[in-house]
């Protein structure tokens, strides 16, 4: 009878995480989070267990150049509050791109992780930069290409 395979916490190096390279450049919004949920989810592997931190470092570069269709760029709205009677802050989706850019991708990709104390620690694996340089040439990342 076969065993099913629980993948422990404290097993870190028996399941050791890979460092993958995501280029925004000219992709869907929606979709690129998508893959990128997956990849830091673990899904895409054979040991994936919904509840064991089992998933991959992602590096998401030209976070500024990603794209939406529709009319989102105008009509889609962003919300923060500061904690103060009316500190409620909206901004476009346009407004936000020019300012943060990392924003919009970390907020899409944050939005479909499970939410709790798992879905914090998979959102730390995520790195975002709004340009093509980034500091993690040390881990040698390999690349994802995304097909739209």
């Amino acid at each position: 009878m076969n065993k099913t395979i629980f993948p422990q916490i404290n097993e870190k190096n028996q399941y050791p995480s890979k460092w993958w390279v995501i280029d925004a450049e000219h992709q869907n919004l929606g979709r690129l989070a998508t893959e990128v949920a997956k990849q830091l989810r673990g899904k895409n592997k054979a040991i994936y267990t919904p509840h064991a931190n089992v998933g991959d470092f992602v590096i998401v570069i030209n976070a500024e150049k990603i794209e939406v269709t529709g009319k989102k760029l105008i009509q889609k709205k962003y919300y923060r509050h500061s904690g103060r009677p009316g500190g409620m802050k909206v901004e476009t989706l346009e407004n936000l791109q020019k300012r943060i850019p990392t924003r919009i991708v970390e907020k899409a990709i944050k939005g479909m992780l499970p939410k709790g104390p798992l879905g914090r620690t998979l959102f730390k694996k995520l790195k975002v930069y709004s340009g093509v340089k980034h500091p993690h040439k040390a881990q040698n990342p390999k690349v994802i290409n995304i097909v739209n």
